[in-house]
């Protein structure tokens, strides 16, 4: 191998190993929070759901002897399946006649961005593979995912790529960007988001809009006056929710 080909061969390594560093999710991380939160549940039961590789993960799951459906909820970046408003949504949902599994997606370093994610995207479908599964054990006919800020972006890549399979409706709350290739879908899809949202959410709400527009049951609802992470409005939030909900899963 000459000079130049070795310093091709080196730059390659070092620009591949950033990535592969980033490509697992960092499962201590997720420990901890599942070690923080779990004696703090007031409403549901920790369980934990297993892929293929044997790996477990924490969901919570709520329970409801007359649910209509049940009802996948997914977190945002980096963090875990009782934060913020995952919790108002998976309990309140619970009450109003929906039994709820809100699911641990894969997680990085509390200081890595959303940008070097993408990596995990195999390992959140199979989680929400596995929460579908779940569901359907139960004796759950109806699915549906709720899904906030890049849950959402990880939800868009299970549907893509499984084209929706199994899935009856989805609520997207926050999505940044666009739905990457919508024509994939089978569910009717709900683009939800707030008046002083994120800009990347408010600037390609048109395009969100356009490529759900030929999705059966799909439409886009902004929020007024709520900003990314629905703060104050978490009651109009969840009847959002629940009406698209009712209107798209119960007979």
């Amino acid at each position: 191998m000459t000079g130049i080909a070795r310093a091709v061969a080196l730059f390659l390594v070092l620009l591949w190993a950033p990535t592969q560093a980033h490509a697992q999710a960092d499962y201590a991380r997720e420990k901890r929070w599942a070690d923080e939160i779990t004696p703090a549940i007031l409403v549901g039961d920790p369980v934990y759901l297993e892929l293929e590789s044997h790996r477990r993960f924490l969901a919570v799951w709520v329970p409801n002897a007359k649910a209509a459906a049940g009802v996948i909820v997914v977190h945002g970046l980096g963090l875990h399946p009782d934060w913020g408003l995952i919790n108002p949504l998976r309990s309140q949902l619970s009450e109003q006649g929906y039994a709820t599994l809100s699911v641990q997606m894969p997680v990085l370093a509390a200081e890595i961005r959303g940008e070097q994610y993408p990596p995990l995207f195999p390992e959140a479908a199979e989680r929400l593979a596995a929460a579908v599964a779940f569901l359907r054990d139960k004796g759950l006919k109806k699915v549906a995912i709720v899904s906030h800020s890049f849950g959402s972006r990880m939800t868009n890549y299970f549907l893509n790529h499984t084209g929706g399979a199994r899935i009856d409706a989805w609520v997207a709350i926050g999505l940044a960007g666009e739905f990457t290739d919508p024509a994939t879908f089978r569910a009717p899809v709900l683009d939800l988001y707030g008046e002083k949202d994120l800009p990347a959410v408010i600037e390609d709400a048109a395009k969100r809009a356009a490529a759900i527009r030929g999705v059966r049951g799909s439409g886009q609802v902004q929020v007024a006056g709520a900003d990314h992470f629905f703060a104050g409005v978490e009651t109009e939030l969840i009847r959002r929710v629940k009406q698209f909900l009712d209107s798209r899963l119960r007979p």
